[in-house]
């Protein structure tokens, strides 16, 4: 039987699509930002979002919470903001003469962390060690969370007065950094018509999105897209992308070993929302920028240039040799 014969490889397809004919009726526009955030979640892995404020990232978060079943929080990142206020912390109690574990908001299954680099670097590692290790420990004790959990980090680029960036190890812990920008002139004035018929997104979310999925049939997803064929030879063209990053002359540091796995992961979710059970080269490019642009440094002399990351990215894939199918 051909591969694309076999009806359980469009299942992964099936599901996406129900998941975002819901996002649709209250998210306008946005749909590479609402395409990588799927693919993340297939992938089990997190995302940083880079964006301005208003752009409707908070929504998307509720959204995708209501659409999958999934519990969601959303934490807003200060520079007060300590480790305890985001995993919790053991509280006495007279009545028992014993402390008690009172989680944190980060005790859910979807997380929005708005504008994490507004907190100090404590509170980043507290973050991104539990990210790794979908646990918390208190006191010596672990506390496990529920999966899938999926964190969207966000990171105002425009504003760098109050905030802190991340470092780069920490950056690495990303599986995709996705930039939502502006709307088109269509999209936005689609977004006003909402509002001038009597209908606020908090309305529609009430009353017209559906849970069309459960946390259960999102973890058989994820474990379906871990099944996906990648044979060798894109295998290699993942490995050669990745080890060509930290020869290219405008990049002073290029990609670890992780940023392989990141694209061998995001490549399989991606041939899986195509309907496919095996990794073809388009989806490795359609991965690369998402996995590879918050994992490499630009040089100084790129940077004085205005070189962007992205176009020296494309430019270093168009000099890699695609494999034959």
């Amino acid at each position: 039987m051909n591969p694309t014969d076999d009806p359980s490889n469009t299942e992964v397809a099936t599901w996406a699509a129900r998941v975002k004919q819901e996002i649709d009726k209250v998210f306008v526009g946005q749909q590479p930002l609402v395409r990588g955030v799927l693919i993340a979640l297939l992938a089990q892995g997190h995302v940083l979002i880079e964006s301005v404020p208003g752009l409707g990232k908070t929504l998307l978060v509720r959204v995708l919470g209501r659409v999958l079943g999934c519990r969601f929080n959303r934490i807003q990142f200060t520079p007060d903001l300590m480790p305890s206020d985001i995993t919790g912390t053991s509280i006495y109690e007279e009545h028992t003469g014993a402390f008690r574990f009172r989680p944190g908001p980060v005790f859910t299954q979807l997380l929005l962390a708005d504008e994490i680099n507004r907190s100090p670097a404590k509170t980043h590692a507290a973050l991104l060690e539990i990210m790794q290790e979908a646990r918390v420990t208190v006191d010596g004790q672990a506390h496990l969370l529920e999966p899938p959990f999926l964190v969207m980090a966000t990171q105002n680029p425009i504003e760098s007065e109050g905030t802190y960036n991340l470092p780069e190890a920490q950056l690495d812990r990303f599986l995709f950094k996705l930039v939502a920008d502006y709307p088109s002139s269509r999209e936005e004035a689609d977004i006003l018509r909402l509002h001038t018929e009597g209908r606020s997104p908090d309305s529609i979310l009430t009353e017209q999105v559906a849970t069309v999925t459960s946390p259960a049939e999102v973890l058989d997803m994820q474990r379906r897209c871990g099944d996906i064929l990648a044979d060798d030879r894109l295998i290699e063209y993942i490995t050669a992308i990745v080890r060509r990053t930290r020869e290219w002359p405008a990049f002073s540091i290029g990609a670890s070993p992780r940023a392989g796995v990141a694209m061998l992961r995001g490549a399989r979710a991606s041939a899986a929302l195509e309907g496919r059970d095996y990794v073809v080269p388009d989806d490795v490019v359609d991965v690369v920028l998402p996995a590879l642009r918050h994992r490499v440094i630009l040089t100084p002399e790129a940077e004085i240039e205005g070189r962007r990351v992205d176009d020296l990215l494309g430019e270093l894939l168009r000099s890699v040799e695609v494999p034959r199918q």
